[in-house]
């Protein structure tokens, strides 16, 4: 009934905005260009301290309206910003969060690929508290879209205006002032798969009081977006794998073989050391062979051999995520009031309260996770008073064919099961966001400096409950179970099974059986299950002053001069539960990490009008900028800029900058401790190490009296396979890290032919950029600290690697225990290319049709994009490859008349390529395998019935494009997706419907 509701829905939604569309004679999209005319002159709040009509930035500044923002019908920021070719693969958003372990449903923005922390988020020019732990990351679902004025997206270093993190550019969201009236809005929508419903309602209200001197807004907000599940798509039901995987060949990329079910199943999965493994097939029957995704059985499998068994594996997808739900509050109120003549007072508040959750599969648990000190055994025996007495909940078959693996004189087998008893993996995440400013502003010595003071204080909390995880000591001592042969403990029974451990049965133990489906009762459930918690809070206060204008004229005009100075603290603390720190639930162990700083600024900037009104220079002017910055944790560093702009004409300008600026380390970079993790594929330079020779490898591998020790007993260093898989590890921030340098580059022009007809109509601008990092805050690669250590004999890195000294029952002497990957500044980033913007508009009166066409077009061909993950290693390129394409554009046009307009935007995303290091380990070249160009079009339309309501709709993409297959393993896959659902649309063609009334 559900679904047939759906669908009538979805009919008449697609027939109304069939509709409204129908009342326009012609087509084209965002009203964007009409907005951005109106506001150039305000556009100096970004890309200049300097208030004053006259001055524009010399850096390339993208302007996104509120009007387009309005017509869009988009719920979130997020899904206007990164239409932009500017911006990249966004750190966090609704489709891939789902696995995380922070941070579901949050919403970020990255320009130019270089990194969320890389790009700096404003709020009319002033800093926002971050909405990740530890980071810098604003969280776009605490904007109010209907309140945003505009968007003004500065590209380019920017770090000696507005501080730390302004490497990328800087994201500065202009709110609305001086709103009277009242503005209520409505609107629902639904993607034509019938799921992802979306509402949203709001009210916008303001006014004018005591004569004129003062303003108030308010606005109150709500949407709801229910988000899809894996399993409601036809193409992610099943589980599967990219058939290129399995097969080396190029063309098999994007064919998905399926299904590739999870090893780990329900019923079970044994090894008994005899070489068989057990499993219960689907008619319930105990089986000595397993078959993940259905097979032929093999001679030892008893009387099923030769038979057709299976699938016995578990399809995770059916239990996944493509796009997590997310439901918001938000409240805002922004006011100014004229206390006397040039001195006003303001205040703006904000408080969001955002709600998301995740859904994934139960949890899968091996034998490792609970036994990982004897290579993942369990003893299937246990000695009770001299005794040794055999766990009655293994199936006689499997006790039979078990062997002592370890030595110990007990058989013991291996697991892997899927807890689905436990029911799926969830979590519920509920984030406050708050944010208060205050201050002064206003003007001296007859208006020719304007001056600003203010403070702001943020602060984001975030509560998240996890379920499905397990108490690890729980769990092992609910595994050992022997007969109950006492009979007061059972009423007299003699065949119950309780826990072996006397101190557990005192502490609730009850046993688990894991043998078959369904098999683990809710007692043992409830004496196993470990629920994850995780508390956060970060908080922000900045003091800021300001103060501008003109300090005297110039022959070519004032000389405009910004003074500023600004204090900042910021504090962090993430605090998970007792379990997860110790690494118990079956999972790493996670730390609690908390931190905080203060910085110290000062800041100027200069104008200088070196030519005016003059022939071959109608303008030219020099701009610089330094601020000088005092942190309590790196201490000061400096940054500054210059740029010059020349008009030879009124109708060209050539504009360029050079900007040196600066990330310092944040919280989470310098205060997280020691988390573990077990890197797998790692190789051991030492082995096949003898007693001489090997060089300087050799020599270093036998400075470990380990190492020399296995050398002695053996000839050579000789390992196992149990030595490689038994490497752990711990990741770490590091508070000796010092802050990241970018040299940032900008050379452009602005063609605005006033003086030529056919192009009177036309603004055209062209800006090459190019960013480079450099001591970028990464965590090298273990392998890299085992070939630094031992092949270069750096100190430094043989100081993180830990052997054992001696044997273990699964471990050899002098093999590797731990390997610490701290971070370093030792990484470098680049990023280089071209970005074009061409504008028009123009009414149609002159062709017989009322009203005006608005287009533009923003084009980015990127040259060149790399990192370099620690010194001395290869540049690994992401320029070309998926979610960075060379080529991208999005075009907007719009019809406007005196009763409706009628919009169509269309977004580019050209051909792009697989991982180059991906596809080298196959010997394939970087452009062996791509993936095709991607066109989107949304359209919409606004019918104005009357002065004060208006009927709008849209269809978001209207071809109904499918994203590309991008199947489990392979390098861009978004787990639960089959595609890079970070890049791509994964939820295809979607309409809205709603109405806004103005009075």
């Amino acid at each position: 009934m559900k679904n047939l509701s759906k669908n009538a829905l979805r009919a008449q939604l697609l027939g109304g905005t069939a509709a409204a569309l129908a009342l326009a004679l012609t087509g084209a999209a965002a009203a964007q260009d009409a907005a951005v005319d109106e506001t150039l002159e305000e556009v100096v709040v970004t890309g200049s301290r300097i208030v004053s009509p006259d001055i524009s930035s010399v850096s390339p500044v993208h302007v996104i309206g509120g009007e387009f923002i309005r017509q869009s019908g988009a719920t979130n920021i997020q899904e206007i910003l990164l239409e932009s070719p500017q911006f990249g693969v966004p750190g966090l958003s609704r489709s891939n969060s789902a696995f995380l372990t922070s941070g579901t449903g949050a919403a970020t923005v990255d320009l130019r690929d270089l990194g969320s922390d890389r790009t700096l988020v404003l709020f009319d020019g002033r800093r926002v508290v971050a909405g990740r732990p530890g980071t810098a990351t604003v969280d776009l679902n605490v904007i109010p879209t209907q309140f945003i004025e505009r968007v003004d997206v500065l590209t380019g270093g920017a770090s000696s205006l507005y501080g730390s993190d302004a490497v990328a550019g800087v994201v500065n969201f202009v709110f609305k002032k001086d709103f009277e009236g009242v503005e209520a809005t409505a609107q629902y929508g639904i993607t034509e798969e019938g799921d992802d419903e979306q509402y949203q309602a709001s009210v916008t209200a303001g006014g004018n009081f005591a004569d004129g001197k003062g303003n108030m807004m308010l606005h109150i907000g709500y949407s709801d977006q229910q988000g899809v599940l894996s399993r409601e798509r036809d193409n992610t039901m099943l589980d599967d794998i990219d058939l290129f995987r399995l097969t080396g060949n190029p063309d098999d990329f994007g064919t998905p073989s399926e299904p590739f079910l999870s090893s780990f199943p329900t019923q079970g999965r044994f090894d008994t050391g005899s070489g068989r493994t057990w499993t219960y097939g689907q008619d319930g029957e105990l089986r000595p062979c397993f078959s993940t995704n259905g097979g032929t059985a093999p001679a030892n499998c008893g009387d099923y051999a030769g038979e057709q068994i299976g699938p016995d594996g578990f399809n995770r997808q059916n239990y996944r995520t493509i796009a997590v739900p997310v439901q918001r509050y938000l409240f805002a109120a922004r006011g100014h009031y004229e206390v006397a003549e040039n001195l006003n007072f303001f205040a703006e508040g904000t408080y969001a309260n955002t709600r998301s959750s995740r859904e994934i599969e139960p949890f899968a648990l091996g034998s490792d996770n609970i036994y990982p000190a004897s290579g993942g055994l369990m003893n299937i025996e246990t000695v009770v008073n001299g005794v040794t007495m055999v766990n009655p909940l293994v199936p006689d078959a499997i006790v039979a064919d078990a062997v002592d693996s370890d030595g110990d004189g007990l058989r013991d087998i291996s697991f892997a099961r899927r807890l689905l008893e436990f029911g799926s993996r969830t979590g519920s995440v509920n984030r406050d966001f708050f944010r208060f400013a205050a201050g002064f502003e206003g003007s001296i010595l007859d208006d020719k400096f304007n001056w600003d003071v203010s403070y702001v204080y943020g602060r984001t909390t975030e509560s998240q409950q996890s379920n499905g995880q397990v108490n690890v000591l729980n769990f092992a001592s609910a595994l050992a179970g022997i007969q109950d042969v006492n009979d007061a403990n059972n009423n007299g029974s003699t065949t119950d099974v309780i826990c072996a451990n006397a101190d557990a049965r005192a502490q609730g133990c009850v046993p688990i059986n894991i043998f078959g489906n369904g098999s683990i009762s809710q007692d043992a459930i409830n004496y196993i299950a470990a629920d994850q918690t995780l508390e956060t809070r970060i908080t922000q206060q900045v003091i800021n002053a300001n103060i501008s204008g003109s300090l005297f004229e110039m022959p070519a005009g004032p000389l405009g001069v910004a003074i500023g100075g600004e204090y900042r603290k910021e504090s962090s603390s993430a605090n998970n539960d007792a379990l997860t720190n110790a690494g118990l639930n079956a999972g790493n162990a996670l730390p609690d990490t908390a931190g905080s700083f203060n910085v110290k600024e000062l800041y100027a900037e200069l104008n200088i009008p070196i030519l005016a009104d003059m022939a071959l220079a109608e303008s030219m002017n020099l701009r610089g900028a330094g601020r000088i910055s005092d942190y309590s944790t790196v201490g000061t560093v400096y940054t500054y800029s210059v740029g010059l702009d020349w008009s030879p004409i009124e109708d060209i300008k050539f504009r360029a900058t050079y900007a040196r600026s600066v990330r310092a380390p944040n919280i989470g970079e310098l205060f997280t401790g020691p988390s573990q993790t077990f890197p797998s594929g790692l190789t051991d330079p030492c082995a096949g190490v003898g007693a001489t020779g090997g060089g300087a490898t050799g020599d270093n591998c036998r400075s470990n009296a380990g190492v020399a020790a296995n050398i002695a007993a053996n000839g050579t260093f000789t390992i196992n396979q149990s030595d490689l898989q038994g490497i752990s590890g711990f990741n770490s921030g590091n508070e000796d890290l010092f802050e990241e340098t970018s040299d940032s580059y900008t050379i452009g022009v602005v063609l605005t032919p006033s003086n030529v007809d056919v192009l009177r109509n036309f603004t055209i601008t062209a800006d090459y950029f190019s960013i480079e990092v450099k001591d970028a805050i990464v965590a090298p690669p273990r392998q890299f600290i085992l070939d630094q250590c031992y092949a270069q004999g750096d100190a430094a890195f043989c100081d993180l690697i830990t052997r054992r000294p001696t044997a273990t029952a699964t471990n050899s002497t002098g093999s590797i225990e731990f390997i610490n990957a701290p971070l370093v500044n030792g990484g470098a980033l680049k990023t280089e290319g071209l970005d074009i913007t061409v504008r028009h508009a123009t009414g149609l009166e002159g062709i017989g049709i009322n009203g005006t066409l608005n287009s533009r077009i923003t084009y980015t061909n990127y040259f060149k994009g790399y990192t370099v993950p620690v010194p001395g290693a290869d540049r690994d390129p992401f320029v070309g490859e998926i979610g960075d394409p060379k080529h991208r554009f999005t075009a907007n046009m719009t019809y406007s008349h005196e009763k409706f307009d009628i919009g169509l935007t269309g977004t580019y995303l050209g051909k792009s390529y697989e991982d180059d290091q991906f596809l080298a380990a196959f010997g394939l070249e970087p452009d062996d395998i791509s993936v095709g160009a991607e066109v989107y079009l949304d359209l919409n339309a606004t019918y104005r019935v009357g002065e004060s309501v208006e009927l709008f709709g849209g269809i978001d993409n209207l071809l109904d494009n499918k994203a590309p297959n991008l199947l489990s393993g392979t390098t861009f896959n978004v787990t639960g997706t089959d595609t890079a659902a970070d890049v791509y649309d994964v939820l295809g063609r979607r309409f809205f419907v709603g109405a806004r009334v103005k009075f």
